[in-house]
C-alpha cells in the first residue's frame, strides 16, 4: 500500500483524532497533553507539506470515500458523482499548507500563553477542531460537507472565543460570532439544498459543468456570495472581527485569521469554479470591488483612532480583506476575456492569492506580539504601555518584521503582494490604486503609533521588572517570522512555485471540472 495516497485523509484524521485523544492524554498530567497538542500540529504540518508537494508534482488529486470509484453507475450506464471526496488541486493543496503553518504556530504559542488556566484539555481539543474544520473546506470536493466543515469550524470558533468565561466581553464577542455564523450557515444550507433539488448531485465538479444560471442559479448565487463574504469580514458584514480577535486568546486568533481567509477561498471557489462561465458577465466582480474599497476605507479608518492593541490589528484585518477582494474582483472581471487576463487579471489573482497567505502570516505575528505584550504586562491598553523595546528584544523584531510586511513597505512579502495588486488595479481604473494607496499608508501611520507608544518612549516604572516572553511563545513567533523573511528573500521562487500554481488552478474550471467527471 502506498501511504502517500491517504494525506488527504491523514491531513484532516490527525488532528481529529488529536481532538478526542486531548482528555485521555491529559489524565497523565500536563507533560502529555502538551506532547500530544506539538506533536499532533507537527505531524499536521509535515502531511500538509507533503500533500502541497505531490499536487505540485503530479496534479489534482481525488481522494475518493465510501467507494472505489468516484461515480455511481446506474444500470442505464450513466454515471454521476454521488461520493463524499476529497479534490485538491494547487489551490486547494495552498490554503491547507497556509491553515497547517497557522495551526503550528498558535500550538507552540498557546503551550505557555495558556498555561496556568484550567480547562485546557478543552482548549486543546477545540483547537483541533477548529483546525479540522480549515482544513476540510480547504480540501473537499462537495458542496454539503463544505457545510459540514465550516459548522465545525464555527462550533469550535464559539467556544474558544468564549474561553475565558468570566469576562463579560469574550461572552459576549462569542455571541456576536455566534449570531453571524449561524445566519451564514443557513444562507448557505438553503443554497446547497436548493443545490440539490435542482441537479440532484452535490459534487462541486459536477455542478460547475451543470450550472445553467436561472433564477434559481443566480439565487443560489447570491446566497453563497452572501453568506461567504460574512464568514471572511468583508464591510458591512465585519462587525465580529475586532471583537472576535481581541477577546480569544492570541494562539487562536493567529488560527481564526486563516480560518476567515478560507472562508475567502470559499468565496472564490464558488464565484471562479462553480459559476465561473457566467460570474464575468453579471454584477458579481463589482460586488467584489465595492466591497473590498469599502472594507479598505472603514477598516483602516477604523483602526488609527483605537487604542486597545487587538482590537486596533482587527480593523486592520477588515481593511486587509478588502485588497483581496479587490484583487479579485479585478480578475473575476477579466476571468474569460484571454487579452485581459494577460493583461492584467492573472496579475490581479497572484496579487490576491499572495496577499491572502501573506496576510495570514504577518497577522498572525502581529496578534501573537500584541499576545507577549499582554502576557507581559497584563494589559492591551497602548496608553499604558511605554519602553518596553529594551525588555522585549524578540518580541520588538518579529513585530516590526510583521508590521513593516502589513504596511507594504519594500522589500518585504507585503509590499510585494500589494505591488501586483496595485499594478494589476490601476489598469482597471487608477482610483482603485489611488483608494489602496492611501491605506497602505494609513496601515503604516497605524503600526508606527503601536511601535512609538508600547516599545520606545520613557520606561515606566511599573514595566521595569518586564522580561521577554517565554521561549515557547516566542518559538510560535518564529514560526510565522521565518516564512515571511523566506517570502521576503525568495519572492520568484514563492510566486513561482506558491502562488502560480494556484492562480492557474483558480481560473482552469475546465480543468477542475474534467479531473473528476473525466479521469
Amino acid at each position: 500500500m502506498n501511504w502517500s495516497q491517504h494525506l488527504p485523509a491523514l491531513v484532516v484524521a490527525f488532528p481529529l483524532l488529536g481532538a478526542f485523544a486531548t482528555p485521555l492524554f491529559s489524565l497523565g498530567g500536563k507533560f502529555l497533553r502538551n506532547l500530544l497538542f506539538v506533536a499532533v500540529s507537527l505531524v499536521t504540518l509535515i502531511i500538509a507539506f507533503l500533500l502541497w508537494r505531490n499536487v505540485l508534482l503530479h496534479g489534482t488529486i481525488l481522494y475518493v470515500m465510501g467507494g472505489e470509484s468516484i461515480s455511481l453507475t446506474l444500470p442505464s450506464g450513466f454515471a454521476f458523482p454521488v461520493r463524499i471526496m476529497f479534490e485538491i488541486d494547487a489551490l486547494s493543496a495552498f490554503m491547507g499548507l497556509t491553515v497547517a503553518i497557522a495551526s503550528f504556530a498558535g500550538a507552540l504559542f498557546s503551550l505557555q500563553y495558556m498555561n496556568g488556566f484550567s480547562g485546557l484539555h478543552r482548549f486543546v481539543s477545540l483547537y483541533f477542531l477548529l483546525t479540522v474544520g480549515a482544513l476540510g473546506m480547504s480540501l473537499t470536493g462537495d458542496m454539503f460537507n463544505f457545510f459540514v466543515f465550516i459548522e465545525i469550524a464555527s462550533v469550535a470558533s464559539f467556544g474558544l472565543i468564549a474561553f475565558w468565561r468570566d469576562k463579560p466581553e469574550a461572552i459576549e464577542a462569542s455571541f456576536k460570532y455566534m449570531l453571524l455564523s449561524q445566519i451564514s450557515a443557513m444562507l448557505i444550507l438553503i443554497a446547497v439544498g436548493s443545490i440539490y433539488g435542482k441537479y440532484n448531485f452535490l459534487n462541486m465538479a459536477a455542478i460547475a459543468d451543470a450550472i445553467q444560471m436561472t433564477t434559481v442559479d443566480k439565487l443560489i448565487l447570491a446566497l453563497l456570495v452572501s453568506a461567504l463574504a460574512m464568514k471572511c469580514g468583508a464591510f458591512p458584514m465585519s462587525m465580529w472581527m475586532p471583537d472576535s480577535y481581541a477577546e480569544s486568546p492570541s494562539g487562536v486568533t493567529c488560527l481564526l485569521v486563516t480560518v476567515s481567509q478560507v472562508s475567502l477561498y470559499g468565496l472564490i471557489r464558488v464565484c471562479f469554479t462553480l459559476f465561473g462561465t457566467v460570474a464575468q458577465n453579471s454584477f458579481i466582480p463589482w460586488i467584489f470591488i465595492v466591497l473590498g474599497m469599502m472594507s479598505m476605507f472603514f477598516g483602516v479608518t477604523m483602526a488609527v483612532i483605537q487604542h486597545e492593541i487587538k482590537r486596533l490589528i482587527g480593523y486592520h484585518s477588515i481593511s486587509q480583506v478588502g485588497y483581496m477582494l479587490l484583487a479579485f474582483g479585478v480578475g473575476l472581471s477579466a476571468l474569460h476575456d484571454p487579452r485581459a487576463l494577460a493583461d492584467y487579471g492573472f496579475t490581479a489573482l497572484k496579487g490576491g492569492l499572495f496577499h491572502m497567505v501573506n496576510y495570514s502570516m504577518y497577522k498572525g505575528l502581529l496578534f501573537l506580539a500584541a499576545g507577549a505584550l499582554y502576557y507581559a504586562t497584563g494589559t492591551r491598553d497602548l496608553d499604558r504601555m511605554g519602553g518596553l523595546a529594551r525588555r522585549m528584544p524578540y518580541t520588538i523584531v518579529l513585530f516590526l518584521i510583521a508590521a513593516a510586511a502589513i504596511s507594504g513597505i519594500p522589500p518585504f512579502n507585503g509590499f510585494v503582494s500589494k505591488l501586483l495588486i496595485y499594478e494589476s488595479v490601476f489598469t482597471v481604473h487608477p482610483v482603485l490604486s489611488a483608494v489602496a494607496l492611501v491605506t497602505s499608508v494609513l496601515t503604516l501611520a497605524s503600526f508606527v503609533k503601536i511601535f512609538q507608544t508600547a516599545f520606545l518612549g520613557p520606561e515606566k516604572n511599573q514595566w521595569k521588572s518586564v522580561r521577554e516572553a517565554p521561549a515557547g511563545m516566542v518559538l510560535g513567533m518564529m514560526v510565522f517570522g521565518f516564512v515571511i523573511v523566506g517570502f521576503t528573500l525568495f519572492p520568484s521562487w514563492t510566486i513561482s512555485n506558491l502562488i502560480e500554481p494556484a492562480a492557474k488552478a483558480l481560473v482552469d474550471q475546465a480543468g477542475y471540472i474534467g479531473a473528476v467527471l473525466h479521469p
